[in-house]
């Protein structure tokens, strides 16, 4: 006698939901993945940029003048010294180029003397901020890399290097920024 074979098959296929689960599937991980960068975006990005900011309420003097109660001094219109014997630091301003006071001719040099000054007048206005807390990145000549910036009583922020550039007194510096020819103006 010959068995006779069932019509069910040994694995059934067992439907989960339909064509709505398979949906679900297909669209959930993108959407918790936009959910997930809002999140960075709106909530923790804004407070990392705000950590590592230090206020510095020192005076600077010009380096080269005596002052006694000046921290620091500022060197030229993008470096500064503060501290004094073992504990001297030189810190460079980042965001921005300014002339060189030993530059290539005398209108670069006498550039740099404006920026300089323009510098020490934009410390000694008040109290400044600048980045990178207590372990700042450094330069190939040692010196510490730092953003500044001036908060206002209203909240809004004034960065040095925008200012530096608008007054026409640094170029722009980072990729794709051109170096200016201080000679030929």
């Amino acid at each position: 006698m010959l068995k006779r074979r069932s019509r069910t098959p040994r694995f059934k296929r067992r439907r989960t939901g339909g064509r709505f689960a398979s949906w679900w599937v297909l669209w959930r991980v993108p959407v918790l993945l936009l959910i997930v960068m809002a999140a960075w975006w709106f909530g923790v990005r804004p407070v990392m940029e705000e950590q590592g900011w230090v206020r510095v309420t020192q005076d600077f003097a010009l380096c080269g003048e005596r002052s006694s109660e000046a921290a620091g001094c500022v060197v030229d219109g993008d470096t500064l010294i503060i501290g004094f014997g073992n504990d001297r630091r030189r810190i460079r301003l980042t965001g921005f180029d300014a002339p060189e006071l030993d530059g290539a001719c005398q209108a670069e040099r006498e550039a740099a003397q404006k920026a300089r000054g323009a510098l020490h007048d934009w410390i000694g206005e008040g109290p400044i901020e600048w980045n990178g807390a207590d372990d700042p990145p450094y330069d190939q000549y040692g010196r510490e890399l730092r953003a500044a910036r001036r908060v206002a009583r209203d909240g809004s922020r004034e960065f040095l290097a925008e200012t530096m550039i608008k007054r026409g007194l640094a170029a722009e510096s980072g990729w794709g920024a051109e170096p200016k020819n201080w000679c030929s103006e």
